[in-house]
């Protein structure tokens, strides 16, 4: 076999090997939309949590003078903020007011005339990852001389330190035994007798039968 002949030869399998190659590479099944959208939008956990939100980082004097309303199913209940003794408590309630996340939630705790307790997340219409990583964020505690008699609004928490999230108590009889152990950042101005109906609704043990939600939370500034 002359050379000119054998070039032609080895020429004529490359070709055909680039080709077969190429056939394969097209015959791999599409991968999955959903799979290629995963993997777009994976940020790290670490990001994903210390993403701003509206009143992180806002001075005090900004703070001083702002209301959240918890619009109800049974009413409206009005809580003042306190910054200047509990101030990361007070940026929690506002972000989670502002961002929508009480929205849609309940009073899923009741004591009876001693406190209702809302900010589970977990009970939203609007449940899934992004709230489950807000529900996580921890918060220092901030106790205070503040004492906790009726219309006092504090973070909830467990035994541990600085294991506030999401869960808020409101007041509707007296705790004193709560008082420099729990970060109070809020008092009712308005709608006490909405949290005392919410509080004197049936329920089983703890557990109201039929939990009020929060359709909206609003934040504004305190008109008194």
């Amino acid at each position: 076999m002359n050379n000119k002949v054998f070039t032609s030869l080895f020429l004529a399998l490359c070709c055909i090997v680039t080709m077969v190659d190429a056939a394969f590479g097209q015959s791999q099944p599409p991968q999955n939309p959903a799979d290629a959208a995963k993997k777009t939008n994976v940020r790290p956990a670490d990001a994903a949590s210390v993403a701003p939100e509206p009143f992180d980082g806002v001075p005090l004097e900004k703070l001083t003078g702002k209301c959240v309303t918890l619009d109800t199913e049974a009413g409206a209940i009005i809580i003042e903020m306190i910054p200047e003794v509990a101030p990361e408590a007070v940026r929690n309630f506002l972000n989670l007011a502002a961002l929508g996340a009480l929205d849609t939630t309940t009073f899923g705790r009741v004591v009876k005339d001693f406190v209702i307790q809302g900010g589970n997340l977990f009970t939203s219409e609007k449940w899934g990852v992004e709230l489950a990583r807000r529900m996580s964020r921890k918060l220092p505690d901030e106790p205070s001389d503040i004492k906790h008699v009726r219309g006092i609004v504090s973070m909830a928490r467990t035994e541990e330190p600085n294991s506030a999230t999401t869960h808020f108590f409101i007041l509707v009889g007296e705790g004193h035994h709560l008082d420099g152990k729990f970060a109070a950042f809020g008092r009712v101005l308005k709608g006490i007798e909405v949290a005392d109906a919410i509080n004197h609704a049936p329920a089983e043990g703890e557990k109201p039968l039929k939990p009020v939600h929060i359709k909206h939370a609003i934040v504004s500034q305190c008109s008194k």
